[in-house]
């Protein structure tokens, strides 16, 4: 499938090709020589043109390189200049990540998902203790590249755009005991025998259902709009919906879905580390009682993989704290064991 290609080869070019046909229908290089609009015409469809591309200005580089398609007809440079990024950098190609990195990524994964108070000197000092020689500054590059921030009180536990609206955490003592009555998301990484991908999950709050689920190889927030599409077309809708502050969560186009839908917008205090506690333990679930036991060769297979997981926890994993009910089964509403044999 489509989404199974973009695993294995990365972004795909459709936004690219969107601007730059936007550009030529304004009249630009790439317009077909038998292409005649009237003034009026050109005059709108370059203010379009102009608009679309001071909208993209405000992406995340990755993302506005992403957009890039040289085939479309206008030159790579124009593209570069119109989205403000440096034309080599359209061309720079990363150097895979080495056997040795790879495994220091998986170490500190593990490490950090019994351990989510460590922050780089405790993994680093985690990672000597297993026989691993590595420099503190090395640990916090990786943290970074893995998203990894360690949750502790009064300290800023999430990276978050500072252009973005950051909205108030409405859970606080509030009692959650429905289906629907509040979803939450959050991501992770996925570590595979080659590289490695991001999980998000929206999970129902109550009911602990995985309600939708997507892998990305990059830290965009494409995945995530996907995601929630998902699950509000499958589900209905909450009452609130909680993530952390990361730039995927507050950025217009996802916060943007949720208001359109009337739903309410919480976000995890600064340093609050048991605010969205319940995706965390599903990560931990995820990745001890499934990822590491049967590690993926390619996207592809952990695509695969993830599916059969997430179908065994919603349908077949029963949780104490439910009753001994498995997440469906909650979320659909039957009664607990102990129920049902009093009745």
């Amino acid at each position: 499938s489509d989404d199974d290609q973009q695993l294995e080869a990365g972004a795909g070019e459709a936004c690219g090709r969107a601007v730059c046909a936007r550009q030529q229908g304004a009249g630009g290089r790439g317009c077909a020589e038998g292409d005649r609009r009237s003034a009026p015409e050109d005059r709108a469809a370059a203010g379009r043109a102009r608009f679309s591309c001071r909208a993209a200005r405000h992406l995340p580089s990755a993302e506005r390189r992403a957009m890039i398609a040289p085939e479309a007809g206008l030159s790579v440079s124009r593209q570069c200049a119109l989205l403000e990024i440096a034309r080599s950098s359209f061309y720079y190609r990363p150097r895979p990540v080495s056997a040795e990195e790879l495994d220091l990524l998986k170490r500190l994964d593990r490490i950090f998902t019994d351990h989510p108070v460590y922050g780089s000197r405790r993994l680093q000092v985690a990672l000597l203790r297993e026989g691993v020689l590595v420099g503190r500054r090395r640990v916090r590059r990786l943290m970074r590249k893995l998203g990894l921030w360690a949750v502790r009180p009064k300290r800023n536990t999430s990276k978050r755009h500072p252009g973005h609206k950051v909205y108030p955490y409405l859970l606080r003592g509030k009692t959650i005991d429905q289906p629907n009555q509040v979803w939450a998301a959050d991501i992770t990484y996925i570590a595979m025998r080659q590289g490695f991908l991001y999980l998000v999950a929206i999970i129902d709050w109550a009911t602990r259902r995985v309600l939708s689920w997507r892998l990305s190889n990059t830290l965009t927030a494409g995945f995530c709009v996907e995601a929630l599409s998902e699950a509000l077309g499958r589900f209905g809708k909450p009452g609130i919906f909680n993530t952390d502050q990361g730039a995927q969560f507050t950025g217009d186009e996802f916060t943007q879905m949720l208001t359109d839908h009337g739903i309410e917008i919480s976000m995890d205090g600064r340093g609050r580390c048991h605010d969205n506690i319940f995706v965390e333990r599903l990560w931990w679930t995820v990745k001890h009682e499934w990822v590491y036991l049967r590690p993926a060769a390619n996207g592809i297979e952990q695509k695969r993989s993830l599916a059969e997981f997430f179908d065994w926890y919603n349908l077949r994993r029963p949780h104490q704290a439910l009753g001994w009910r498995t997440p469906d089964e909650a979320y659909l509403g039957e009664p607990t064991a102990a129920t049902a044999q009093a009745a």
